[in-house]
């Protein structure tokens, strides 16, 4: 991998782009021949949301009513085993360490991990978003507000993900204290996210757009204290 633009005194945007774009193909690749999300993280997803059918006895107008929160609830449980996934697979090829040892600019390596984190969950919600549809009976209502909702709070979950997960991924816990530290921080996107597709799916009588706003600060917010600290927490750990 070329990033010999991207050092640490060079931190151009082509730099960063090019790192990202390279460190987010060479993680899409490893995933694709893996077949971890196909095959372990989207069943998981999937059966969730099957359990919670059954849970509500089938009520087709209890199911459509819950459908924007069990939706957002299967995603971050999938969540946290697709991060879990990309912090196990850093520790075995020791990525993280020829990272802080490398000429990689620490922004590029925060933006390029967020971005495989990313498209791995909006491939799942693709998914999830079908089951909703044929298990809980859901109607889209608003498809933009739905496709705006869905980028801008998993790109807040993946920020937040990637972070909380190079703090912690020295630790021999690291697998139990993940839940227990990105779950927490993630409520707001769960509250803000279940909101917007509550309009967007037509049963609730909220504007979505302003919780999408919300979302978007959430994000932002952990976009931009990642690329500040993110090279800090390589250095410690």
């Amino acid at each position: 991998m070329n990033t010999s633009d991207a050092t640490p005194g060079h931190l151009s945007l082509m730099g960063i782009l090019r790192t990202s774009w390279h460190i987010w193909r060479k993680d899409l690749l490893i995933e694709l021949r893996s077949r971890v999300l196909l095959n372990q993280i989207l069943p998981f997803a999937v059966l969730v949301l099957m359990l919670f059918a059954f849970a509500l006895d089938g009520d087709s107008t209890t199911l459509e009513f819950f459908a924007p929160g069990l939706f957002w609830v299967a995603v971050l449980l999938a969540a946290l085993l697709a991060i879990g996934r990309s912090v196990a697979t850093e520790q075995a090829d020791a990525t993280m360490d020829n990272f802080r040892l490398g000429s990689s600019s620490p922004v590029a390596v925060f933006f390029g991990k967020t971005l495989v984190i990313l498209t791995q969950l909006l491939v799942l919600e693709i998914v999830l978003a079908v089951g909703v549809i044929v298990f809980y009976g859901a109607r889209l209502s608003e498809p933009l507000l739905f496709v705006s909702t869905s980028v801008v709070a998993t790109s807040g979950i993946a920020s937040a993900g990637t972070l909380y997960a190079v703090a912690i991924s020295k630790l021999g816990v690291r697998e139990t204290l993940l839940p227990l530290l990105l779950m927490p921080a993630l409520v707001p996107v769960l509250i803000g996210a279940t909101r917007a597709f509550g309009d967007a799916l037509g049963t609730a009588g909220v504007n979505g757009w302003q919780w999408l706003g919300l979302l978007g600060a959430f994000a932002l917010a952990y976009l931009t204290l990642g690329a500040l600290v993110f090279g800090s927490l390589l250095e410690e750990n």
